[in-house]
Formats: structure tokens, C-alpha cells, sequence
């Protein structure tokens, strides 16, 4: 390999890691403490988080969308990186600003509550946006397109290990930069500020891929619609039942992922940065698992591999949902030995299964619509999910959680019945990967 190629290929890991990064970092800030948020500065109530994770999948995947079809259509991903990046990080100062409105005039009123309930809702769906356009449409499509043999492996160990190094990061220094003062404004600030900077860097060095092409199918419209040919998509098997794999698993995931932070703080009775603290051992060490994972991908076993990501996962929730409680967990301590173990086999679980269930759904893409397809997949990795999980577990929280606060009012905490149930539906994901495995077989079989 000559210089001019081992540069281009370290520029390309480069910006595999550091876009990356700073886009899980972001998802993680909204998937953490965006709801943490809510239960501090506005209302214990799930019902707001609900409503944002739904408008916000919605908004997300309507960008995915349209972003990849325009990014498809004209050949480039570098703009739709570059400026989804910079006006993702301003919204996400502005996200912050929404804690004011309770603080005004009238703040102990319904209509106040209200308004700051509509006003976080609408914030985060236009940060989501602009994050999908930047990070999902755009930053995600630019990796498919230099995908290949050599290097599915180690694109697939990125994609799972980054979630995690962001939720580890994020949690643990947002943590920190929200302090015993629960400053959220001081984190939104500095992770916004981060992820501006690094679309700027994007603008000025990022490159397209050299063999991409504009793909054109008649109008804008007429090609936004030709991905909702479902008898096309539908001719595609095996992505089908791998998508649909995708969206089982997210359901269950995010019924407690969601509730994960406001269960360890407000109902286990952990510090916010102590929080950290325990999802990071345990995270850390489920990361290990991703280098091995990343030798059985690139040798094509990644059906084995998801059903034993699924089964890990199922047990990590279990030994959360029946041996961790209150009385039982010491909040001044990381040394909580059967929490380790749930979150450490919930963590195996998470990253192996995204590791696997990415390199195999992307490798189906066609080749002349990858842009689009990444709409496919934050139709079944995002939206379904997310839209589907908060009616599962809203009422399971506000049915068991329910406390009586200092001013006689209702509210409602996460508690250990989430993730029971959330084990039991996990279990639903064994039926389409079964199908996937069959599809995958006979493939492989021609």
C-alpha cells in the first residue's frame, strides 16, 4: 500500500470515529438525559417522555428519508454531514434553554407545565432531525459506501462499540458536567459546541466516496416514493425478516433503556455521576466481546451470534428484574455485584446484537439506493420502536410506580417490573430471526 492510500485510509477511520463518536455521544445525551431532564427541571411523568421519544422518532425518520433520497439523487454526502452536524449541536443548546419557561411567572401552574411540556416535545424533534440528516442519512450512508469485504468487520465492531463508548462517555462525563447542582444547561452547551465543531471539520476535510454516483429515478417525489414500493422491498427477503429482527429487539430495548437513568436516580436512589459509574464497568467489559464477535462476523456467522446476543440480553434483564431493589443496592459504592452482572450481560447483549444485526442488514443493501435504505432501517431500528415501546411502558410504570410527592401530587418512578416485562418481550425477537437464519441459509446455499 502505497502513502497516498494508507492516508486516505486513515482518513477515512478518522472520520469513522470521530463523527461517529460525537454523533453517539449526542443520541446518547438525548436517550440519558434528555429524560432525566424532564424528571428534574419539568415533571416526574412518563407521559412527557413518551411523546418525545414519538415525535422524535417520527421527525428522525422523515429526515432519514428525505436526506437520503437527496443524497442518493445528487451523489454526495459530505453537505448533509457537514450542515446536519452544525445545526444539530445549536439545537441542542436550544434543547436546554426549554428549562427557563419553568422557571418564569405562574411556573407551579397547569398551563406552564403545559407549555414546557409542548416546548421540550418540539425541541428535541427538531435536534433529532437534523441529528438523522447529519448521523444517520448522511454520516451512516458515507460508511456504506466504502463497505466492503475487507472491511464489513471492523465497520460492524465501530458501529456496536460506539453506541457504547458513547453511552459510557456520555453518561459518565455528563454526569460530571451536570454536577450535585444538576446544571444540564452546562452539558448541553459543551456536547453542542463539540458537535458543531466537528461539522465544520467535516465541511472543510471530509471526502465522498470516489465510485459514488448520482442515481436519478425520475423527479425528487417520484424517487422519495419508489422506496415505499413495498413489492420491491418485500422481494428482499432476508432484509425483511433482519429488519424486522432489528425492531423487535429495539422495542424491548428501549421499554427500559429509555427509563434507565430515572430508575438508577430517582428509584434506586444512585447519584447521577455514580450512575455513570456503574453502566460504564459494566459496559466496558461487554466491549471486550466485540473483537472476537468481529473474527465470527467477517467469517459468517453472524446468525449464531445473534441468538446468543438475544439470550445474554434476556438474562441480564432477568437478574435486574429479580434480585436488584432499593433495600438491596448500595448507592455510595460502585462494588454492586449482581447489578454488574445485569447490566454487564444486558451490555454482551446490546453490543454484540447491533454489531451483528448492522454488518448483516447493510450488506443487503442494493447498491444503488443505500441513502434510501438507511430509511428502512431507522424505520425499524427507530420509529417502530419508538413508537411502540413507550405504550408498553407507560402504563407498567404508571401502574407500579406510582408516589405521592411533597405537595400531595402524583408521580411516577420506573421500578423493577420494566425490565421483567421487557424480558418477556425480548423473547419475541427469537421468532423473525429465525426466519432471517432460513432466508440467510438458502443464500448462501445458491
Amino acid at each position: 500500500m502505497n502513502s497516498d492510500s494508507t492516508k486516505k485510509v486513515r482518513g477515512f477511520w478518522g472520520f469513522v470515529w470521530a463523527l461517529g463518536l460525537a454523533g453517539q455521544l449526542c443520541w446518547n445525551m438525548e436517550n440519558q438525559w434528555f429524560n432525566t431532564f424532564v424528571y428534574e427541571k419539568i415533571a416526574k411523568d412518563p407521559t412527557i417522555i413518551s411523546w418525545m421519544v414519538a415525535i422524535s422518532a417520527t421527525a428522525t425518520t422523515i429526515s432519514t428519508f428525505v436526506t437520503g433520497t437527496a443524497t442518493d439523487r445528487r451523489g454526495r454526502r459530505r453537505l448533509a454531514v457537514s450542515i446536519g452536524y452544525i445545526l444539530w449541536g445549536i439545537f441542542t443548546i436550544l434543547f436546554g434553554t426549554t428549562e427557563f419557561i419553568m422557571k418564569g411567572a405562574g411556573s407551579g401552574t397547569a398551563s406552564v407545565l403545559m407549555t414546557a411540556g409542548v416546548a421540550v416535545v418540539a425541541a428535541d424533534a427538531i435536534m433529532s432531525f437534523f441529528g438523522s440528516m447529519g448521523n444517520d442519512s448522511g454520516f451512516n450512508a458515507w460508511m456504506n459506501d466504502h463497505m466492503n469485504e475487507r472491511n464489513k468487520g471492523q465497520i460492524g465492531a465501530a458501529l456496536a462499540t460506539q453506541p457504547i463508548i458513547g453511552t459510557i462517555v456520555g453518561t459518565v462525563a455528563g454526569g460530571m458536567l451536570i454536577g450535585s447542582e444538576n446544571n444540564y444547561m452546562r452539558l448541553f452547551v459543551v456536547m453542542g459546541a463539540f458537535v458543531i465543531c466537528c461539522g465544520i471539520f467535516s465541511l472543510v476535510f471530509m471526502k465522498d466516496a470516489p465510485d459514488l454516483e448520482p442515481h436519478i429515478e425520475g423527479t425528487f417525489w417520484q424517487q422519495f416514493a419508489s422506496v415505499f414500493n413495498f413489492k420491491k422491498y418485500f422481494s428482499l427477503k432476508e432484509l425483511v425478516w433482519v429488519n424486522l429482527t432489528l425492531s423487535a429487539y429495539f422495542i424491548a430495548f428501549n421499554m427500559y433503556f429509555t427509563h434507565l437513568g430515572n430508575y438508577m436516580i430517582y428509584y434506586l436512589g444512585f447519584t447521577a455521576d455514580m450512575m455513570g459509574f456503574m453502566e460504564g464497568i459494566g459496559l466496558i467489559l461487554a466491549m471486550l466481546l466485540v473483537f472476537p464477535a468481529t473474527k465470527l462476523i467477517n467469517a459468517g456467522k453472524h446468525v449464531p451470534i445473534a441468538f446468543a446476543s438475544i439470550f445474554f440480553n434476556i438474562v441480564g434483564l432477568l437478574v435486574l428484574g429479580f434480585f436488584v431493589r432499593p433495600e438491596n443496592v448500595n448507592t455510595g459504592s460502585i462494588f454492586n455485584p449482581v447489578m454488574l452482572i445485569g447490566v454487564f450481560l444486558i451490555g454482551v447483549g446490546y453490543v454484540v446484537f447491533l454489531q451483528t444485526v448492522s454488518v448483516w442488514a447493510k450488506g443487503l443493501y442494493p447498491k444503488e439506493a443505500k441513502g434510501q435504505f438507511e430509511g428502512i432501517r431507522i424505520l425499524f431500528f427507530v420509529l417502530i420502536p419508538m413508537v411502540v415501546a413507550p405504550l408498553i411502558a407507560n402504563p407498567i410504570i404508571k401502574k407500579n410506580g406510582e408516589i405521592i410527592n411533597e405537595y400531595g401530587l402524583k408521580e411516577y418512578l420506573p421500578t423493577e417490573v420494566l425490565f421483567l416485562v421487557g424480558a418477556g418481550v425480548s423473547l419475541i425477537t427469537f421468532i423473525p430471526l429465525i426466519m432471517a437464519a432460513r432466508y440467510s441459509k438458502k443464500g448462501s446455499a445458491k
